[in-house]
């Protein structure tokens, strides 16, 4: 059964009234790739936008802080913290973009932290794309999750 389903099959929020307060964590990764020629200007950090890396940090944390808004049936819940690394893969031409996301709450940070990730790498596209229209997002998975009834992992 889908969580978001009522058993008419109607969009229901999930009940979380009856859940326990626990310490969450979620960890995400996504990876955007480019031509080797827009990679090569992109490692000096620059474009006609601005320093990339940094706007991208702030677009993924500025995502995570909405994603009950782009979402509709997601919870709005309180990030308590939220780091995003941005590491550069030349062999690859790419970027690997990670966010992990902590809180104490009753459901999980996990749609935060994909959705962190997704923005940063849309926001990078944005600004790389007058360089490069062949540019892949990809991979953008959920490596971690800590807290609640279960725990998973993929690495």
């Amino acid at each position: 059964m889908i969580s978001h389903l009522n058993k008419k099959n109607l969009p229901n929020i999930v009940d979380i009234s009856k859940k326990k307060i626990t310490n969450r964590i979620a960890i995400a990764e996504g990876i955007i790739q480019f031509s080797k020629s827009t990679f090569k200007k992109i490692e000096s950090l620059k474009t006609k936008k601005g320093e990339i890396k940094n706007i991208a940090i702030i677009a993924g944390i500025i995502g995570a802080k909405k994603t009950s808004e782009l979402i509709p049936l997601c919870h709005s819940i309180g990030i308590e913290n939220i780091k995003i690394d941005i590491k550069t893969l030349k062999k690859k031409s790419s970027l690997k973009i990670t966010s992990i996301l902590k809180n104490t709450g009753k459901t999980g940070v996990e749609m935060e932290a994909l959705t962190a990730v997704s923005i940063a790498c849309l926001t990078i596209y944005d600004m790389c794309k007058n360089l490069d229209k062949g540019i892949i997002i990809k991979e953008i998975k959920l490596i971690k999750k800590q807290g609640g009834k279960s725990d998973f992992i993929n690495y």
